[in-house]
């Protein structure tokens, strides 16, 4: 059984190159979704092994749903990266203290994406 990578990316071209990157590693499979409120509805139905969230989204923003994951028993110790065009050390540092466990800016280079997902998945 493979490692599911939940993407939670308003931005169609940005959640297709996303859910691209991680599906280019072997054993992974991605479940995109648009929009935080359709990521909170999915949570519950699969085990995630590694969520990647976007920050400024309608409805529920990424620092929203990174709260929520963090304060949920099942998903507490899950590896969580923000991809976000909000490079600001402010807006990192943030991210980070929520508990995020890496912060990319876009754009990012899908090799460095590929390296995170292969080392918190522990793929070789």
């Amino acid at each position: 059984m493979g490692s599911k990578v939940l993407i939670v990316e308003d931005s169609k071209a940005t959640r297709e190159f996303i859910a691209a990157t991680v599906e280019s590693v072997p054993g992974v499979e991605a479940y995109p979704t648009a929009s935080g409120l359709e990521a909170l509805k999915l949570l519950p139905r699969h085990r995630f092994d590694l969520i990647i969230t976007d920050i400024n989204m309608p409805d529920i923003n990424g620092l929203e749903l990174i709260h929520f994951v963090k304060g949920n028993p099942s998903y507490r110790d899950t590896p969580l990266f923000v991809i976000t065009t909000e490079g600001r050390e402010q807006d990192r540092d943030k991210g980070m203290a929520l508990g995020a466990a890496e912060y990319l800016v876009k754009p990012f280079q899908p090799h460095s994406l590929e390296a995170l997902l292969r080392r918190y998945l522990r793929i070789a």
